[in-house]
C-alpha cells in the first residue's frame, strides 16, 4: 500500500471508530462481527471485547430471530446490494430501541462477497416525537368530529324542534289577527312580525352552526351563502379540479369561516377574496383582505380563532399560516390533503 493509500486508510478507520452518533461495524458473510466502532458501544450497550465474534442476531427481538429476519436481511443485501430496515433492536441490558438499519453487501474487486457494512442509528426520540405528534392528531380529530357531531345535533334540534314550533305559533298568530276586531290587529301582527324576525335569525343560527348547502350543493355555494348572509363583500375564486369530500369540505367551510369572522369584526376591511385551488394532491384556500393587517399580534398564542384555525387544518394532515400582506391586510393560506382515491 502507497502511503498516501495507507494515511487515508487510516484516516478512514479513525473516522468511522470515533463516530458516536451511529453504530458502524463489519459483519462476515456469515453475519458474526468482525469490526465495532465507539457509537455501536454506545447504542448498543457492548465493548468491542463483548461483542466481536458474536452473530449480529443479538441485536433482534427474540419473535424476530426466531422468524429469521437477521438471515434473511442479509440474503436480501447479498441479492439487491443493500437493505434498509426500521424496527426494534435490542441492547445489551436488554431493553429496546427504535432503529434505522442500513445493511451494505461488501464485495473485492474480483467481485467476491467478503462481508456486509451494518449502519445503526438510534431513532428511539424521533419515533417518540412523531407518534406524540400522530396521537396529538388523532385526538385533535376525534375532537373536531365529536364538534361537528355536536353542531350538526343542535342545528337539526332547532331545526326540526324550535323553528317548527315557532313556525306553527306564526301561523296560529295569523290566524288570530283574522278573527280580531280590527283595533286588535296590529298589536297581533307586530307580535307576529316579531316571530318571523326570530324565526329568521334562528335559520342564519342554524346555517352558521351547521350549514346545509354542503352537503346538498357544495362548498362554493355554501360559502358564497355566508358571504351574502353577513353581508361582506368578497370574491370566490373557484379553482379546484374536483368538488372536496364531506370531511374536507366541512374543514375548508370552517377555516374561511373563522377566517371571515377575523376580516368582518377587526380587520375593517372593504373587500376579501377567497381563492381556492388544487395544489400537491389536495386544496390550497386562500383568505385575503385589504383591512389594517396583523402587526403587532402574537399568530400562536393571542386569538383562540387563529389557533383553532391552524389546529383543525393539522389535525386534517395540512397546515395553515396567517401573514401580513406589504400592501395592507392579512392572508389567511392553508393546505389540506385530498385524501381520496
Amino acid at each position: 500500500m502507497q502511503p498516501d493509500a495507507w494515511r487515508d486508510s487510516d484516516l478512514f478507520r479513525l473516522l468511522v471508530q470515533g463516530v458516536r452518533d451511529y453504530a458502524i461495524f463489519a459483519l462476515d458473510p456469515r453475519g458474526h462481527i468482525v469490526s465495532w466502532n465507539a457509537g455501536a458501544e454506545r447504542i448498543k450497550g457492548y465493548t468491542a471485547e463483548e461483542i466481536i465474534g458474536r452473530h449480529f442476531s443479538a441485536f433482534y427481538p427474540p419473535e424476530d430471530v426466531s422468524s429469521g429476519k437477521p438471515e434473511w436481511e442479509l440474503r436480501v443485501a447479498k441479492a439487491d446490494g443493500a437493505i434498509e430496515d426500521e424496527g426494534w433492536r435490542v441492547r445489551k441490558d436488554g431493553t429496546r430501541f427504535w432503529a434505522n438499519v442500513i445493511i451494505t453487501a461488501l464485495h473485492d474487486d474480483a467481485g467476491e462477497l467478503r462481508g456486509f457494512g451494518k449502519v445503526t442509528r438510534d431513532m428511539t426520540e424521533r419515533r417518540r416525537s412523531e407518534q406524540q405528534l400522530t396521537d396529538r392528531r388523532r385526538l385533535l380529530t376525534h375532537l373536531v368530529e365529536a364538534q361537528e357531531q355536536e353542531r350538526q345535533r343542535i342545528a337539526w334540534d332547532v331545526h326540526d324542534d324550535t323553528i317548527q314550533a315557532m313556525v306553527a305559533v306564526d301561523m296560529r298568530l295569523q290566524l288570530l289577527a283574522r278573527k280580531l276586531p280590527e283595533e286588535h290587529r296590529e298589536m297581533v301582527g307586530q307580535l307576529d312580525g316579531a316571530v318571523r324576525a326570530t324565526i329568521s335569525r334562528l335559520r342564519n343560527l342554524v346555517f352558521r352552526v351547521r350549514p346545509p348547502g354542503i352537503e346538498r350543493q357544495g362548498l362554493r355555494d355554501s360559502l358564497a351563502a355566508y358571504l351574502a348572509d353577513t353581508s361582506m363583500v368578497g370574491e370566490i375564486r373557484y379553482g379546484l379540479d374536483r368538488e372536496p369530500g364531506g370531511d374536507a369540505a366541512i374543514t375548508i367551510f370552517r377555516i374561511c369561516q373563522e377566517a371571515l369572522t377575523n376580516v368582518r369584526k377587526h380587520a375593517r376591511a372593504s373587500s376579501t377574496v377567497l381563492d381556492l385551488s388544487t395544489v400537491d394532491r389536495g386544496f390550497l384556500v386562500r383568505v385575503v383582505d385589504d383591512g389594517v393587517g396583523i402587526a403587532g399580534l402574537d399568530l400562536n398564542t393571542s386569538h383562540f380563532g387563529l389557533i383553532e384555525m391552524r389546529e383543525r387544518a393539522v389535525a386534517s394532515g395540512g397546515w395553515c399560516t396567517v401573514m401580513a400582506r406589504e400592501s395592507g391586510g392579512t392572508v389567511v393560506e392553508f393546505w389540506l390533503p385530498d385524501v381520496r382515491p
